[in-house]
């Protein structure tokens, strides 16, 4: 087991979607909530947020984003400051982990509130609303760059701060930020 140490900088939980329709009709004013510490249930997600529970999101009840790819698609962008990650929608924004290797993987966060054990599952890719949130270009540069979406498999919490993530795969947080871009998906 490989342990690597990791910040969570925001913990987002939202009854509700924020993006849905047309991106020109602007994004629904719905609660956000950027949370000190959150409640995970195994195989539903975070308590409280949109997607907990719910059939078509059980491989995805949890959303990964590396600030680091975001900072990268921000200079990419050439824009003057790097925007609100929270603009991406994922649940945890976290600094120092290469998210990729960790796609098919079981690896355990452990923050001050306890440990999770999480299932890695498929990418969380951009949408459209990118361009519309952050700036024109955003949904290009975020390709290969929107995180992960995971599945938690035990009870627990997750605090905002320092914390470890144990991996069973090697990771190379220096690659944080850099795209992950395949012909063809892995299995």
């Amino acid at each position: 087991m490989h342990e690597y140490p990791v910040e969570v900088l925001h913990l987002l939980v939202s009854p509700d979607h924020a993006y849905f329709g047309r991106p020109r009709d602007g994004a629904a004013d719905v609660p956000t909530q950027d949370l000190d510490v959150v409640e995970v249930v195994a195989g539903k997600g975070i308590r409280g947020d949109r997607f907990f529970g719910k059939a078509a999101h059980m491989d995805a009840a949890i959303t990964f984003l590396a600030v680091e790819a975001w900072e990268q698609v921000a200079a990419d962008l050439g824009l003057p400051q790097v925007p609100d990650p929270l603009l991406a929608r994922r649940n945890l924004v976290v600094r120092g982990i290469e998210l990729d290797p960790l796609r098919g993987n079981d690896f355990e966060l452990i923050t001050d509130a306890g440990a999770v054990t999480i299932h890695g599952g498929r990418p969380a890719n951009p949408c459209a609303w990118m361009d519309r949130m952050v700036a024109d270009g955003a949904h290009r540069a975020m390709r290969g760059r929107g995180g992960l979406r995971c599945t938690p498999l035990t009870d627990g919490r997750i605090s905002r701060g320092h914390g470890v993530l144990r991996s069973p795969v090697p990771l190379d947080p220096a690659r944080a930020g850099e795209p992950v871009l395949r012909r063809t998906p892995l299995p």
